[in-house]
């Protein structure tokens, strides 16, 4: 189903060049956004400096699995502007829309009453490493945020993780992918829960991964589950789901079994272990609002254990049948 790259981690700490001196030795790199640019892999790294700052730096994977860096970290202008304190950003997702790629970002901030919130940021690129910022939604917490790469009835539309859920150490998270929509991709209105987590399985916690891919059946979507019943620690994995073409807000199947789970020394060992955590997705040969042939290649772009970058390859029809596939007790692959 999920055959990973026989050079993981593809990239790792060591590969990260020393723009600034803040990233001389880096601590991590991981969770990137990807999309394709200028016959590559252009991914946008989140990297983890030593005093635990994040930076958004972009690279190009090649076709024959080297990678190139850009000459500077990338900066978004007019992000500084904003009211409240900025503390990090983090997990880039990119998605080409009405020709220019776009990235929806997290932020970490404090907001005007002291209290600590995550905020979405969306923004335009210029450069790989010069961004035009649109605007940072401030009116709830929310992350994990995904852009679909076209317009329905005549409103932009993209998928996040509302943080509801408070864990035992009181750090707020979601268990559900809700659908919001907005007119300027400024102001967004959150819309309906289009799935949750399941409790007691792989996916109790959850949250969207890469931005939805069109094909012929609908959009299939990647997304992250976490099964936190386990004493030791939490195991995120990756699973797929299938969107209705004309309304993404309505599920049409979810596989009951995750199609990624930590099981190399990469990914069980890190900063946070026990981690694969879908990023980015590159379709080959396919433009994001053609629909994908069921027969083409996929590659999957992931964070291993919040501190490398890893790849695996698939294909649309091994997506679509892990969409089908049902568990001994889940039953129907669905809500």
């Amino acid at each position: 189903m999920m055959r990973r790259d026989p050079r993981n981690p593809i990239l790792a700490r060591e590969h990260i060049p020393a723009f600034t001196p803040a990233l001389r030795d880096v601590s991590s790199v991981f969770n990137p956004g990807a999309i394709r640019y200028e016959c590559a892999d252009l991914l946008m790294l989140r990297v983890q400096t030593r005093s635990r700052e994040t930076a958004l730096i972009p690279a190009l994977v090649h076709d024959d699995g080297t990678h190139t860096f850009f000459d500077a970290v990338a900066t978004i202008e007019g992000l500084h502007e904003h009211p409240e304190t900025i503390h990090h950003i983090y997990d880039p997702r990119l998605t080409r829309l009405d020709g220019v790629i776009h990235m929806v970002f997290a932020l970490d901030v404090t907001d005007a009453t002291g209290a600590g919130a995550c905020r979405l940021g969306v923004a335009r690129m210029q450069s790989p490493t010069q961004w035009e910022l649109i605007a940072i939604d401030p009116s709830r917490d929310t992350r994990n945020g995904v852009l679909f790469p076209r317009r329905f009835n005549g409103s932009f539309l993209r998928l996040e993780r509302p943080n509801r859920h408070t864990r035992p150490d009181g750090v707020a998270t979601g268990a559900a992918i809700c659908a919001a929509t907005s007119p300027d991709l400024a102001a967004w209105n959150l819309g309906p829960e289009i799935m949750a987590g399941r409790w007691h399985y792989w996916d109790e916690l959850i949250g969207s991964g890469p931005p939805p891919v069109l094909t012929h059946h609908g959009w299939l979507h990647l997304y992250h589950g976490v099964a936190t019943h386990f004493a030791a620690s939490n195991i995120y994995q990756a699973g797929v789901c299938l969107l209705d073409r004309d309304d993404p807000t309505r599920l049409i199947r979810r596989g009951a079994m995750n199609i990624l789970e930590p099981r190399e020394l990469y990914e069980l060992t890190g900063q946070v272990p026990n981690v694969v955590f879908p990023s980015g997705i590159i379709v080959e040969g396919i433009d994001a609002d053609v629909p994908a042939p069921d027969d083409a290649p996929v590659r999957i772009y992931y964070g291993a254990a919040d501190t490398c970058v890893a790849r695996a390859h698939t294909t649309i029809r091994e997506l679509l049948d892990a969409c089908a596939e049902t568990g001994i007790a889940l039953g129907q692959p669905s809500q």
